[in-house]
């Protein structure tokens, strides 16, 4: 006998043990070995040692548990199976894998009916209409292939070693351990031919994609047979519920057997994919060539497929799966596929149903969490050179750039899936408007250039929906929301035209806007669209009441106007914007005058500044009573027992929003958990640490404290006090008879739980309730909500923490015969550069009206200094309404500082005192 007819007697003996559901007997007490020398090969049969022998029984045990498994799991393939143990017949129940494992050990022990023997894992099919190639070149239906397999009389090992021979000529899927190999049979022919014949063959169909690095079923099978008795075959039900009971909780087969597979559940092995293409990328064999030439052909047949078949759920699982892996290998080799492949693969994932796209972020979310920045930076990458390509002319906007709109959109999911892996609160914090705070803004059944009105604005996010999740639930992403923000692309964007897309969007689905994908614009940009919108308004209102008025026969007042003494200016102000909220709250929202009374000036936005500036100052100050300033933090917060009704802090809330409608910046110092309410969140023990970390420490130490001494240590009972404005020491029971119940282990998370909603929601429900009825009623057809999250509001409102006066300087123009070279300006910037951040405050205010930062910082500023004339005496003025500093040309740098100081020193109201 041949050396390979030893070989294959060998071969063929093991292949008849493993597939036979009893073994032979005088197999186990035989194991083979092969040796091999220069000339043959031989055979050596002996006796195996009884660890040996266990070893052997339990391999071939788990050969046939696995096929149990796949029998439960894909089916023989046999049309109408009777087997009720098989998928085929229709009678199996969705399994995960686990529970198909431990089902499979279960089957094993009761010697259940097993059908024709299954091949190795394939992917499931979907449409039997559908086929392909194989390498013969014949048409092979999709139904017969990896389903249909032969049941004659053929023997085990003749049918064994046929759908073998079947699975290497059909089957081009591809693992790790095939392009090591392949890899190193290349290197040594010198040729790398064989590995781009078999990657081009695996990545250009998309079932042989799907059948690609899989987790094989063994992971399962082994950690439940960790936990099953040794002797399988005498496994008792008692053994299969502990087996069962074992199980993760959300895979738990006697609970959730009716229930589909989690969300993230993948069969990709991440790890295995990850370093065979690391590998090859490293090997510089041309293989990543052919996979963007591969990949770029195959996503225009991924479009077709979801376009075709949009509502086979199962087809777009298999499809999911090509873009888990396409997208890996993509980021490992991102410059590779930039140009070609990564653009098409794109646009064919925007065809993705809703559903499917929560499914890949969550998958990204739970197994591929750490490749997400890589996968942000080159979605990024790819915009960036798009944008600073196309700046080159052309007339074409970016809005019709299909590689950077493709982009922002898969974009967005994977900022849902930086979300989703990040920290988040629970549902329970969201909290709807109430009906009381939805004011009528008149606007009802009313349109205005042409686009629907509506009395509020509801833009719901079906992929938020989808997912169960809301920005405003994320404590922190997984990857800062701040890494979003595409620089390039939001200064190319014309704001304007993108507007217009945003309102036409229901006349008009093929217009994108990307202010419905905002995430990607700089605070900046998202606050020009802001503008847009408020002056949009302004202009509808003027024109309405104008139309209205001419009508009734009335004097027209197409501005919101407010005439306000300045030593009564919180009287004033507030009597008259109350008898607008009660008279016709839609006035609100026309253009804000401001006249001070016996004070010459025209308001062109200056007067608003100072208006709103002196406001804040008054209203906020603590001797005032309707907030308190918190010493520690330096922040202001509703006054629970202030004397003022709710009516005065719902026009604060009217002042707020106002000052958002207008641009305008103000000097508010609240703590962040006042913006998170405002967009419709409840405050949480997490908005502790910003609001009061004293507290927050405190409430800490008693989480993490775990001896049993805890009442004697903490001696804190359901009864918490605080002082009143008199500082009279008050208290509160948070739950009834609280004085009573002392803390200890068992109900500290419900003391801290009621402490934190007492402090930040209970108490001061009825003020802040107001002050956000008051904000909604200028703010509730406003894009806020679209554009801004809780942080990006704050910013809106208060403006830049971040004072930089050297950009402020290459931001500034000059005029009159001034230039950045001039000795004036000169002296100007080095006096500016050594001034305290208190005067520098004062300067900033004295040119703009406004002692805060401009959203996007001081290069959105647009200082003007001008040349106001020759040597004088005359001291610095401005026009606050267009920030320009009108600046004589002083003789000498100490003769400058004297005449500026003086200026923004005693300068106050229209005109100098």
């Amino acid at each position: 006998m041949s050396s390979e007819d030893q070989k294959e007697t060998s071969a063929s003996r093991l292949v008849e043990e493993s597939s036979s559901s009893q073994p032979p007997s005088s197999d186990y007490n035989k194991s083979t070995k092969t040796i091999s020398t220069r000339d043959q090969t031989i055979t050596v049969v002996s006796s195996p040692t009884a660890s040996e022998s266990d070893e052997m029984k339990r391999a071939i045990a788990k050969k046939l548990i696995e096929r149990y498994f796949y029998q439960l799991s894909d089916g023989c393939g046999k049309p109408n199976c009777a087997n009720k143990n098989c998928a085929s017949s229709g009678s199996v129940e969705a399994l995960s894998p686990n529970q198909a494992a431990a089902r499979a050990i279960q089957l094993y022990s009761e010697e259940a009916e097993l059908c024709e023997l299954h091949p190795a894992k394939v992917a499931k099919t979907h449409d039997c209409k559908s086929s392909t190639d194989d390498d013969s070149g014949t048409r092979t239906p999709r139904s017969r292939r990896g389903r249909d397999f032969p049941h004659s009389s053929k023997s085990s090992q003749e049918l064994t070693f046929q759908l073998a021979e079947e699975q290497n000529s059909n089957i081009s899927s591809i693992d790790e351990e095939t392009i090591n190999k392949l890899l190193d049979d290349c290197k040594l022919t010198n040729s790398y031919a064989p590995l781009i014949r078999r990657l081009g063959n695996c990545f250009s169909s998309r079932e042989s994609i799907c059948r690609s690095f899989q987790k094989m079923p063994s992971a399962h099978i082994d950690a439940i047979l960790e936990k099953a008795p040794k002797d399988l075959k005498n496994l008792k039900k008692e053994d299969f519920r502990t087996l069962e009971g074992d199980l993760d909780k959300d895979e738990d087969s006697s609970d959730n057997s009716d229930k589909p597979p989690e969300p993230h559940h993948t069969t990709v092995d991440f790890v295995s994919l990850r370093r065979a293409m690391l590998r090859l990328y490293e090997q510089n064999s041309g293989a990543f060539e052919t996979l963007n030439e591969t990949i770029h052909s195959l996503a225009t047949s991924l479009c077709v497929d979801l376009i075709r078949f949009v509502n086979d759920q199962e087809l777009i699982e298999d499809i999911i799966t090509v873009f888990v892996i396409l997208f890996e290998i993509i980021v490992i080799g991102s410059a590779e596929f930039m140009e070609t492949a990564l653009p098409k693969l794109l646009h064919a994932a925007t065809y993705l149903p809703v559903w499917a796209q929560a499914r890949l972020a969550a998958i990204w979310a739970k197994h591929r969490a750490s490749g997400l920045q890589l996968l942000l930076q080159t979605l990024q990458q790819l915009i960036s050179v798009h944008v600073v390509a196309g700046m080159g002319g052309g007339g074409c906007l970016i809005q019709d750039n299909d590689a950077v709109v493709c982009a922002t959109k898969v974009m967005k999911i994977v900022y849902y899936a930086s979300m989703l892996a990040g920290t988040l609160d629970s549902t329970k914090f969201r909290e709807d408007d109430d009906s009381d705070a939805k004011i009528s803004s008149g606007f009802e059944d009313e349109s205005y250039f042409g686009f629907t009105k509506t009395k509020a604005l509801t833009i719901d996010d079906p992929l938020s929906s989808a997912m169960g999740i809301n920005v405003l639930d994320c404590r922190k992403p997984f990857v800062p929301f701040e890494d979003f923000y595409n620089d390039p692309l939001s200064d190319s964007i014309e704001m304007d035209t993108d507007y217009l897309n945003y309102k036409s969007r229901k006349l008009d689905s093929l217009k994108f806007s990307y202010m419905l994908y905002s995430f990607v614009l700089t605070p900046a940009t998202k606050t020009l669209a802001l503008y847009y919108d408020s002056r949009i308004r302004m202009y509808s209102e003027r024109r309405n009441n104008i139309i209205t008025t001419q009508f009734a026969g009335e004097p027209a007042n197409p501005y919101l106007n407010l005439k306000v003494r300045r030593d009564h200016l919180i009287d004033d102000a507030l009597v008259e914007l109350e008898l607008i909220a009660l008279g016709n709250p839609k006035d609100l929202k026309k253009q804000l005058v401001v006249e001070f009374l016996g004070e010459q000036g025209i308001d062109e936005g200056g007067l608003s500044k100072e208006f709103f500036q002196l406001v804040v100052e008054q209203i906020f100050n603590p001797d005032y009573g309707m907030f308190i300033y918190q010493e520690d933090t330096r922040t202001v917060w509703f006054n629970s027992t202030s004397f003022e009704n709710e009516a005065q802090f719902t026009l604060i809330g009217i002042v707020l929003g106002l000052a958002i409608y207008n641009n305008i910046i103000l000097a508010v110092n609240f703590p962040m958990v006042v913006y998170r309410k405002l967009m419709g969140c409840r405050g949480s023990f997490a908005d502790l640490e910003d609001f009061n970390p004293a507290v927050s420490n405190s409430l800490k130490s008693m989480l993490t404290y775990q001896e049993a001494d805890m009442e004697d240590v903490f001696t804190q009972t359901f009864e918490i006090s605080y002082k009143d404005v008199f500082g009279n020491t008050m208290t509160h029971d948070l739950k009834p008879n609280g004085s009573e119940i002392f803390v200890n282990q068992d109900n500290k998370q419900e003391f801290v739980d009621l402490y934190t909603d007492y402090l930040l929601n209970v108490s001061v429900e009825k003020q802040f309730k107001a002050f956000k009825r008051g904000f909604q009623m200028v703010t509730d057809e406003s894009p806020l909500h679209l554009l801004f999250r809780p942080e990006e509001v704050e910013v809106l409102v208060c403006g830049s923490k971040k004072f930089d006066f050297d950009e402020l300087e290459k931001a500034t123009e000059y005029e009159g015969g001034y230039t950045k070279d001039s000795r004036i300006i000169k002296q100007f910037w080095e006096i500016t550069h050594a001034l305290s951040m208190d005067l520098k405050k004062k300067l900033l205010e004295f040119t703009t009206g406004s002692d805060r930062v401009p959203v996007g910082g001081f290069s959105k500023l647009k200082l003007v200094i001008a040349r106001n004339g020759p040597d004088s005496d005359r001291l610095p003025t401005s026009h606050t309404c267009f920030n320009v500093l009108l600046l004589p040309e002083y003789t000498d740098k100490q003769k400058l500082e004297d005449r500026l100081l003086k200026a923004i020193s005693y300068s106050k109201g229209f005109g100098m005192l």
